[in-house]
């Protein structure tokens, strides 16, 4: 992982398509999107392998929903956001995506987010699907780049949003 920067003046920027062999890199992004409020320990790495969290990521790419897009910086995969049908958190209907989005602690607020979600919802128009759903902690910063992305609360549960943008 390269340095964190304060500034993506002069880097090389790319979104692209995650490719079959980088799917084990979504674990890691996994853990990075578990939102941890100020003065709360973060958990341990592990928590991934849990099966609540683990139908996020295994097997991903095998099924036919399944899309992810990557943030590369100066050739370092530094975000990813994705997306399948599953029964997770932010679960709406068995033909809406649940998404997830993730990047690296010193790329956060620099515009890469929006670049992600604006790229992954333009996939999923593509593809024919019609509306995309997540969950987010009401406290959790990335609320705003959900809502700024077209995102708009539908329901709660303790302390979540779930969110769907139609596309």
């Amino acid at each position: 992982m390269p340095k964190s920067t304060k500034s993506l003046s002069g880097k090389n920027i790319s979104i692209r398509e995650l490719s079959k062999n980088e799917t084990g890199i979504l674990r890691d992004f996994l853990y990075e999107a578990i939102f941890i409020p100020v003065g709360v320990a973060p958990p341990p790495r592990d928590i991934v392998d849990s099966a609540e969290l683990r139908v996020y990521t295994d097997n991903f790419g095998q099924e036919a929903g399944d899309f992810a897009l990557v943030a590369e910086v100066d050739g370092y995969v530094v975000g990813a956001v994705w997306v399948r049908i599953m029964n997770d958190y932010g679960h709406v209907d068995d033909d809406t995506p649940s998404l997830a989005i993730s990047l690296y602690k010193g790329y956060r607020g620099l515009g890469l987010g929006t670049k992600l979600m604006c790229g992954i919802l333009e996939l999923l128009r593509q593809n024919g699907y019609r509306k995309v759903s997540l969950a987010v902690q009401k406290a959790n910063y990335a609320l705003s780049l959900y809502q700024k992305t077209g995102f708009k609360i539908i329901g709660e549960h303790g302390e979540e949003y779930i969110m769907v943008c139609d596309l």
